[in-house]
């Protein structure tokens, strides 16, 4: 008499490894998720500098701490610069990064007698990004620091 089938432990073992399989794939996700909103961070912070940069171009000072905030417009006059400062995208990345305040970008702006002051804005990362190490940095118009901690 011939059977026909799969018993019951090849039936376990493919399942099994098909378990295996999709956990490592959700992993990877995770993962890659988790790189794409740390450039997306990066990107923001460049486009902010980008739009900072031009007021001041145009101004002769940098913005007033108050006026670069989430969702708030970079504009001076007639110009507009960047329509919405954007928000950080969430969920939060990096043990760095974990209290609700460093998961935003944080923009002061210091006056200086002479020249239009300057500017630190800070943000964080959840892993090293395009050359910018992970945790708490700072972009200033000489560029992108590691804010010591």
């Amino acid at each position: 008499m011939n059977k026909k089938g799969f018993t019951l432990i090849e039936l376990l073992v493919v399942i099994a490894i098909i378990g295996l399989l999709s956990t490592l794939s959700v992993l990877a996700l995770n993962s890659a998720r988790a790189r794409s909103r740390d450039a997306k961070r990066i990107t923001d912070i460049k486009q902010i500098q980008t739009a900072v940069e031009m007021y001041y171009n145009d101004a002769g000072v940098y913005p007033p701490t108050a006026s670069v905030v989430n969702g708030s417009p970079i504009a001076t006059g007639s110009n507009t610069y960047m329509t919405s400062v954007p928000k950080a995208p969430t969920p939060v990345d990096g043990a760095a990064c974990v209290s609700a305040s460093a998961n935003e970008y944080v923009y002061t702006y210091t006056p200086s007698s002479g020249f239009g002051g300057s500017y630190t804005l800070r943000y964080c990362l959840g892993a090293a990004t395009g050359g910018v190490p992970a945790g708490v940095n700072t972009a200033t118009p000489a560029g992108i620091t590691l804010t010591p901690q």
